[in-house]
């Protein structure tokens, strides 16, 4: 096991300012066991409520009944399955000087869990959990977590092997069981179609007609496949960045599997070896390090874009903050070097800094605005870059 201390130290802060904390994330990302960890870390009093449990089910038949009363932490699992509690917790966070907080973990976005955003809106924090990151698998297993993913069952399954064969599984569970819980009727072979091919475009433009075209139906039923992966959280949309300046800019958003270990089984990519000769190595590279990125850097959803033009320009990753600007572009070499494609990124998004993730071994500036930054000392070379940092 590794036990995540950084998302345990963020739950300790989040529950001391709020009442109620989500903590979405795709099915075996690890909620529970961080709930598991963070309660045996806090002592003291708690409650915990599977509701994947028919004991907890029926504990919870008169939820009021069996919520009222409780102190210190309350966790409330697979929250997903008995939208109902909203309500109940709405009115016990309402009450002055409540012996209780609440801590519910659901496997879908804020926007799937309707009601827990409509009963509860000013009273929960939502925490997206990902899988395990580079920092906790440590730089010197990247390899490893590139293949496999963040997943921590297939991170730390003892072979190759048993690591393809659980996210296979996972796969097969999430469109089966999983979405059909969420209330969703897609056929999973429709899903588990959609998503394969989607595998194939990972790090590219989203084109609807495209997709629309290969399954025979309207551009606005493809579109909603993908948002419905994305809320599902193994989906990733890089909204586009639109700049008031005189070049046409695109307008579609970049779509990734959040989890390369996903996209390498979506395209059934096995082994090391394997990846290394597969035709979409690159993208895969530039989907694992853009989500490293993001993690490390503390970046927000909403903080993250894609820009581009219609001429060739662009940048993987924009980022903004109040009147920071960053961006990032991630190539699988050891000898990077400036491309026009940079220097007209930093000319129209006046962005404060540029970098250069890349493969090889040294980190150096290519010019005053340029960073390359190799990808093995990516931990210590962003640590303190700008204001982007919790």
């Amino acid at each position: 096991m590794i036990e995540r201390t950084k998302e345990i130290k963020m739950l300790e802060t989040l529950l001391r300012r709020h009442r109620v904390v989500g903590i979405i994330g795709a099915r075996q990302v690890g909620k529970t066991t961080l709930a598991r960890l963070f309660l045996k870390n806090i002592g003291g009093h708690s409650s915990y409520f599977d509701l994947e449990n028919p004991e907890d089910l029926s504990r919870l038949a008169d939820p009021m009944l069996a919520l009222k009363p409780l102190k210190g932490i309350v966790v409330i699992d697979e929250i997903q399955r008995l939208p109902e509690l909203f309500p109940i917790l709405r009115v016990l966070a309402d009450r002055p000087k409540s012996p209780a907080r609440f801590l519910v973990l659901g496997s879908a976005s804020p926007e799937l869990l309707r009601q827990g955003s409509e009963t509860l809106a000013g009273r929960i924090y939502y925490h997206e959990l990902v899988g395990l990151s580079l920092e906790e698998a440590g730089v010197t297993n990247y390899k490893r977590l590139w293949l496999r993913g963040g997943f921590p069952r297939s991170y730390l399954a003892p072979s190759e092997a048993a690591s393809e064969e659980w996210r296979r599984g996972f796969i097969r569970t999430f469109l089966e069981r999983d979405l059909p819980q969420l209330g969703i009727t897609i056929s999973s072979a429709t899903m588990h179609r959609f998503w394969s091919m989607l595998a194939h475009y990972h790090g590219g433009i989203w084109n609807s007609s495209e997709f629309a075209r290969s399954f025979g139906v309207a551009d606005t039923t493809v579109r909603k496949y993908l948002d419905l992966l994305t809320s599902s959280l193994v989906v990733r949309q890089l909204q586009p960045w639109h700049e008031n300046i005189s070049k046409r800019q695109i307008k579609s958003p970049k779509v990734y599997i959040k989890d390369s270990g996903l996209l390498h089984a979506l395209l059934s990519i096995k082994t090391y070896r394997d990846m290394e000769r597969h035709p979409r190595i690159g993208a895969s590279w530039e989907g694992f390090v853009i989500e490293q990125v993001i993690r490390w850097m503390g970046f927000m959803p909403e903080e993250c874009f894609f820009w581009g033009t219609h001429a060739g320009a662009e940048i993987d990753l924009f980022a903004v903050r109040g009147s920071e600007r960053l961006g990032f572009e991630v190539k699988l070499t050891s000898s990077p070097s400036v491309t026009p494609s940079m220097r007209i990124a930093i000319s129209d998004l006046k962005l404060n800094r540029l970098f250069m993730i890349h493969a090889g071994e040294k980190t150096f500036y290519l010019t005053k605005e340029i960073k390359a930054v190799a990808f093995s000392s990516l931990l210590k070379d962003m640590k303190r870059t700008g204001k982007f940092l919790p």
